[in-house]
């Protein structure tokens, strides 16, 4: 296979909104170890979701990333990315898409020069304007529990084309609701993978935890 055609392969920023829009979730994992990153991946994937951030809080991030690169049927990618270094280090190591906390135009300038989706952070209209004039693919709005479904719906109002991601205080109670409010999809986190579940590998508690949100994001018959 010729280099272009790799190329072309690559999953790019509107196969990557396509799959969240599809799914309507990303599944964000920090741990303080990760034992078998292959084996997450493939128990979150058999929980019907498919699209995996792993954070730099974790140690050996990279290392990580690239070991579940190429695991089938999971879309890769680095959160928690602060730096240039840390976004081009993702991105060598396999990383699909980079999600950063908050505005990080260093991060931002990295990932559209290659040509990787980034979703910066946000929470207020102004920080969101300033993600896309950034570049951002999609805004993480963070931390999306503190004000709730509402909140999002409200953003939605001067920003009816954005992607929108609510990220944190995201379970399977709420996860519905801030979908209606207008999200692209939501961010799971600690309830679906808490870190403790995650150092001790139970991967069969993984995959109940992540059936148990993706069928919160569904009507019956989807599935």
């Amino acid at each position: 296979m010729s280099s272009t055609a790799a190329t072309r392969a690559e999953p790019g920023v509107l196969d990557v909104l396509d799959v969240l829009r599809a799914d309507r979730a990303l599944t964000v994992v920090r741990a303080d170890t990760i034992p078998d990153v292959v084996a997450l991946c493939h128990a979150l994937a058999e929980g019907w979701l498919r699209t995996v951030e792993l954070t730099f809080t974790t140690p050996g991030v990279l290392e990580h990333l690239a070991k579940a690169a190429r695991v089938p049927g999971v879309l890769l990618g680095a959160g928690t990315v602060l730096t240039a270094d840390q976004a081009r280090g993702a991105i060598d190591a396999g990383a699909k898409f980079l999600v950063t906390p908050g505005l990080r135009a260093p991060v931002a300038e990295v990932a559209v020069a290659a040509g990787v989706p980034v979703f910066l952070g946000a929470f207020t209209p102004t920080e969101v304007a300033q993600a896309l004039d950034l570049g951002s693919a999609a805004v993480k709005i963070f931390p999306a529990g503190r004000l709730g479904p509402g909140y999002l719906k409200d953003l939605r109002g001067p920003y009816p084309g954005v992607a929108l991601l609510p990220s944190g205080g995201v379970s399977a109670d709420n996860a519905s609701a801030f979908l209606d409010a207008g999200a692209l999809a939501v961010c799971a986190g600690t309830s679906v993978v808490p870190p403790a579940v995650v150092s001790a590998g139970n991967w069969s508690e993984i995959t109940e935890r992540a059936r148990t949100f993706a069928a919160a994001l569904t009507t019956p018959g989807e599935r």
